[in-house]
């Protein structure tokens, strides 16, 4: 039996067909199987080698296309290298920073320094017996501490607490609690505090040696005088390792700082700070020539470093 006649897919012209060993198209569509069987041929030769010659063109001028954008590409990436970026030179620097400046509004060192100190300021009301020995809640006096130890810790003035009988101590946030004394210095008029109960997030003030102070040093006084506050106050250092004894003659103090910005009955007990918010000193005292306890511009602190020793902490 003769074998059926095949297509070819060449691009020759097709072979007139041997008499004496083809087949009639139609019959070897009858023998093959229908899925496998070849499209008959073109009844246009021609045309059809002509499509199939535009096909395998496209195939090349889709790959030229590809091949151009992948140049393309590898020049666009090279680019850079052979063309780096100017570098920046300290000139260019100093004129971002000096835009920067001329459009920008700073906040001032002082309320950097509030800003900074705020949060760790306390107000201490002492409340005891009132004339009539009745009242239990009246107050004795007020002053101002400072949060040393995130534990709720407190710096304050001795005479601020001394013969209250209970003692309230009001955070920045406006949460008030009591507070019990746990520590004296007399001879610097100092008390250690501790609160009953602290805000979760107590941030405890920086504490900062006095041994390179000097006159002219800008400081802030933050505290609550006369009850009003937090308040704040600025000046500069006038002097260190002066003496002072108290109105009444009876305890005279020694290694303190002098400062003019304003403080009143109300500081005692507040912290002096720097421009940086760190504390150096404790308010103690005011000069009062005429004994009407109103500043004159003549401020006492105690150094921060025997502050920090009457709470039980190494020195700097």
């Amino acid at each position: 039996m003769r074998r059926p006649a095949l297509y070819s897919s060449s691009n020759r012209p097709a072979q007139a067909a041997d008499d004496s060993g083809a087949q009639p198209p139609g019959q070897a569509a009858d023998t093959a199987d229908p899925s496998s069987a070849p499209s008959p041929p073109s009844r246009f030769p021609r045309a059809a080698r002509l499509a199939k010659r535009l096909a395998k063109n496209q195939l090349y001028l889709l790959w030229s296309v590809v091949g151009l954008l992948a140049l393309l590409l590898a020049i666009s990436f090279s680019s850079p290298l052979r063309n780096p970026a100017r570098k920046l030179t300290q000139e260019d620097i100093n004129a971002a920073v000096l835009k920067t400046l001329e459009t920008t509004v700073l906040p001032s060192p002082g309320t950097r320094a509030y800003d900074t100190i705020i949060p760790s300021v306390v107000r201490i009301t002492g409340l005891g017996k009132d004339k009539d020995g009745k009242d239990d809640n009246e107050r004795t006096s007020v002053g101002t501490g400072v949060v040393i130890v995130d534990k709720g810790v407190i710096l304050t003035n001795l005479h601020v607490v001394q013969g209250a009988q209970t003692i309230k101590i009001t955070f920045a946030d406006g949460l008030e609690s009591t507070a019990s004394i746990t520590g004296v210095q007399p001879e610097n008029d100092l008390a250690v505090l501790q609160a009953h109960k602290i805000p979760d997030d107590l941030i405890a003030a920086t504490m900062r040696s006095t041994a390179d102070l000097a006159p002219g040093d800008q400081v802030m006084a933050v505290g609550y005088p006369f009850g009003i506050g937090p308040s704040a106050s600025q000046g500069v250092i006038s002097g260190l390792k002066r003496n002072f004894r108290s109105p009444e003659g009876k305890q005279m103090m020694s290694n303190l700082i002098q400062f003019d910005a304003a403080a009143n009955p109300g500081n005692s007990g507040g912290p002096l700070v720097t421009m940086d918010g760190e504390v150096i000193g404790i308010v103690t005292a005011i000069f009062n020539p005429n004994q009407q306890r109103t500043f004159v511009g003549i401020g006492f602190a105690v150094p921060i470093e025997n502050a920090a020793s009457a709470a039980g902490m190494p020195p700097f």
